[in-house]
């Protein structure tokens, strides 16, 4: 069974190809023009072992939210395409991930309802400005954006932490296991892992 994803996005303002293979071994090609983002989306590939390869340009002299987002949204849009019909999948998974001071809970529901709930978030993440480039409010901008691009629903919580760049890998990492464990085959599970057959 092939469970791989390409996506190939191109707008006014970027031009993005995604490719992702669900039982790879956390290998990873990411080339997005934003060194904090590449180092996150690094991350989200090693630890959900999910393989993943992004190549982006875009209009970074306006701002790097345009590439950020189109990066997302195909990312979503490739792991939609990669999980099929979800036949097999154990649909459910949860992580909580520490770094140093911060602490970042994922949990996942591949539902097929995309639906992105945040909380916890220190006061001042979303202005902070990590890697001169990244401010805190486009995690979430991330998360929700490859929620709804792949059909998940995805409720992120920050329970500890006081440094931006901290916080923010953390959420990634909680991330990426919480996919990693969601996405991943079950051999008791036959068919789709829903009362009502379909995701």
């Amino acid at each position: 069974m092939n469970r791989g994803g390409t996506v190939t996005r191109e707008t006014a303002e970027s031009s993005v190809e995604v490719t992702l293979n669900l039982d790879g071994t956390g290998r990873s090609e990411i080339a997005t023009g934003v060194g904090f983002y590449n180092h996150m989306l690094t991350a989200l590939s090693k630890h959900s072992l999910i393989d993943l390869t992004v190549a982006a340009s875009g209009d970074l002299d306006v701002d790097v939210h345009h590439t950020v987002e189109d990066v997302a949204i195909a990312i979503g849009q490739a792991l939609r395409q990669a999980l099929g019909d979800k036949r097999g999948i154990s649909r459910f998974g949860e992580a909580t991930v520490p770094l140093d001071e911060a602490l970042a809970q994922a949990v996942v529901d591949v539902s097929g309802r995309p639906y992105f709930v945040q909380s916890g978030e220190p006061e001042g993440l979303a202005f902070a400005l990590i890697g001169g480039h990244f401010t805190g409010a486009l995690a979430s901008h991330v998360f929700e954006s490859i929620a709804h691009g792949s059909g998940i629903c995805l409720h992120m919580r920050v329970l500890a932490g006081r440094d931006p760049h901290h916080i923010v890998e953390a959420q990634f990492k909680a991330l990426a296991r919480a996919l990693r464990a969601a996405v991943a085959l079950d051999p008791r599970v036959s068919g789709v892992p829903s009362t009502k057959g379909t995701l």
